[in-house]
């Protein structure tokens, strides 16, 4: 199936337009600027919101922008990417009332006003005299080397990619995050005198004792890896793809990879959606979705799962993966499924979903997408020493202090068994706090 580039292009290009002047001017009129705004308290990164909206309703577009930046290091992506709906527009007063204040649109058309205008929002502090390492350049690395730079650090950011950004940059597609939003973000960083080292991993172009040698601190927030093995037969065959590398693909060149194709995506999560609406876009002629447990155990957002059944993808609940099948040339052809039941579980706990003997069957295929969460960097935590628990790194609550008393560790690295969220606007935060608890520690220390 042949798509043209110029298809491509109008398959990918962003979803939702923005706010236009007076649709903006008539939604922050709309706004209460509550004194003990709920929205505030909603935000992870405690965004000032009914001042920043209040500066769209009386033409202050930059200090609407710098209002929301300077709470949130990379609030241009968080407007497109935030659940909204359960932050700041939930907690909405208006909601008792008539429709909640579009939050999240404002935000978008604050920012985007900056990124058109060339705005440069914040400046850097005199230098300190000390200097901190960010491993890993994605929304919490990139918060912590803004708030690090305008306290006065020397900071450099170790990314291992070619562009830094993180899961802004190249995990979220582009129809709902563009690229050039994520790298202006990056850019207001860098222009604090934030040097960014890319193209540059630890263990492979500069090593842990490197770091811990050239540096007063090091704060650790290399995100999470690639999506794990399925452990079933058929993994090696041409056509089975890791979700996260297929989302990536289409952000660095445009590809009509999947056009013609049936697509099995397993998983049903945030970016198994996001693979899915992938393969639509990149021309796949059918996509369905194979979760092993039910619709109401799904991790992905309902908003995320509305916008995949607009986009015609199909699901098939209770359904779990055995074998990927292959023809004599060693591409897929098929995958073969079993049903499954959920059964409560003897600890009180999630349900645990169970196969039923004598249910499998066979969905024709010519590509399988695994979307099963995302493995751990556990060979970069052990370079460092950090105490951890399968790849999730051991920090204080409140200081995000490691089991070594110079590095820090934020964002997905230190996401999960009940530690921290996964959110992008999550990661900002903790990137910041991480900063405020170095700089504390490093001006006692200078003291």
């Amino acid at each position: 199936m042949f798509i043209s580039v110029e298809a491509l292009k109008r398959n990918f290009a962003e979803v939702k337009a923005g706010m236009r002047p007076k649709e903006a001017v008539e939604e922050s009129n709309r706004c209460l600027y509550c004194y003990d705004a709920p929205c505030i308290q909603a935000c992870p990164t405690g965004i000032n919101i009914p001042s920043f909206i209040k500066k769209i309703a009386t033409g202050n577009l930059t200090g609407s922008a710098r209002t929301i930046m300077d709470a949130n290091p990379v609030g241009a992506s968080c407007s497109r990417v935030c659940p909204t709906e359960e932050l700041c527009e939930g907690a909405c007063v208006l909601n008792h009332s008539s429709k909640p204040i579009r939050i999240g649109d404002l935000q978008r058309y604050a920012t985007d006003w900056a990124i058109k205008n060339e705005q440069q929002l914040f400046t850097a502090g005199k230098r300190n005299g000390r200097s901190v390492a960010v491993v890993g350049g994605g929304p919490a690395g990139l918060s912590a080397a803004r708030e690090l730079a305008r306290f006065g650090f020397a900071v450099t950011v170790f990314e291992a990619k070619e562009q830094a950004g993180g899961l802004n940059t190249y995990g979220i597609v582009s129809f709902r995050l563009p690229q050039p939003i994520a790298l202006w973000e990056v850019e207001q960083v860098r222009r604090l005198g934030v040097e960014i080292r890319t193209n540059t991993a630890v263990g492979r172009d500069i090593s842990a004792e490197e770091l811990l040698d050239g540096f007063d601190a090091i704060l650790l927030s290399a995100g999470m890896s690639k999506v794990p093995m399925l452990g079933i037969p058929g993994e090696e065959l041409a056509g089975v793809y890791d979700a996260i590398e297929l989302v990536e693909l289409t952000k660095i060149s445009l590809t009509a990879e999947l056009g013609g194709r049936n697509v099995v995506v397993i998983g049903a999560g945030n970016t198994a959606i996001d693979a899915a609406t992938c393969s639509v876009r990149m021309g796949a002629s059918r996509v369905e979705i194979c979760y092993r447990r039910s619709q109401q155990e799904m991790t992905a957002y309902e908003f995320e799962y509305e916008f995949a059944k607009s986009d015609g993808v199909a699901f098939r609940w209770l359904t779990a993966p055995l074998r990927i099948i292959g023809d004599e040339q060693g591409r897929v052809k098929g995958i073969e499924c079993i049903r499954m039941r959920l059964e409560a579980s003897e600890e009180g706990g999630r349900a645990r979903p169970v196969e039923i003997p004598g249910s499998e069957f066979i969905i024709e295929a010519d590509a399988v997408v695994k979307a099963i969460g995302q493995s751990r960097h556990v060979s970069l935590i052990d370079q460092f020493g950090l105490a951890h628990k399968r790849g999730i790194v051991t920090v204080d609550s409140t200081t995000y202090l490691t089991s070594n008393p110079r590095i820090y560790a934020a964002g997905d690295i230190i996401f999960g068994d009940g530690q921290g969220e996964a959110m992008v606007v999550s990661a900002a935060q903790q990137g910041k706090l991480a900063a405020y608890a170095i700089y504390r520690q490093l001006a006692a220390d200078s003291v």
